[in-house]
């Protein structure tokens, strides 16, 4: 028989909060599954009002299912290499402004159409004189630093201060 513990013992506290964090624990558990069915049961096809009393185990079946299907192109392994994603990411924006910049009517329709063709030149990697305009997908080059501000005027002497 030991010594009896106080009731600040580190072993005391852990016993006592046991159940409480399992209870958090699964809590976390179901409402994933919860997300997971309402996400997977629309890919699949069926309507979360039929399947309204599935098991945990058949939802984690359904989703391995689903992934396990996937075609192999989707997977991380023909994620695109930076820069292509960039260039891919460049061109939707132009096409996105393409529809847009002509519908608002804030620029006149001439340097709408300026614009919009040197946006084109860029992602396709040519200035206007046909040469090659470098990385034009790439990140924009820095700017050259910012002038300092200047310091402000100091205040003219021999004001009068009443300390």
């Amino acid at each position: 028989m030991g010594l009896p513990r106080r009731a600040g013992d580190p072993a005391e506290l852990r016993k006592s909060l046991k159940p409480l964090l399992e209870k958090r624990r699964r809590a976390r558990i179901n409402a994933s599954l919860r997300q997971l069915k309402g996400l997977i049961l629309p890919l699949l096809g069926r309507e979360s009002s039929h399947c309204s009393k599935l098991e945990k185990a058949d939802i984690l079946e359904m989703t391995v299912r689903f992934l396990q299907e996937l075609p192999a192109s989707s997977g991380p392994a023909a994620a695109p290499a930076p820069s292509d994603s960039y260039g891919e990411g460049y061109r939707a924006c132009l096409a996105r402004l393409a529809c847009v910049l002509p519908a608002c009517r804030v620029l006149e329709p001439a340097v709408s159409a300026r614009l919009l063709e040197h946006l084109r030149r860029r992602a396709a990697g040519t200035t206007p004189d046909g040469g090659r305009a470098g990385d034009s997908c790439g990140p924009p080059a820095p700017s050259p630093p910012a002038a300092p501000a200047p310091a402000p005027p100091e205040p003219p002497r021999g004001l009068w201060r009443p300390w």
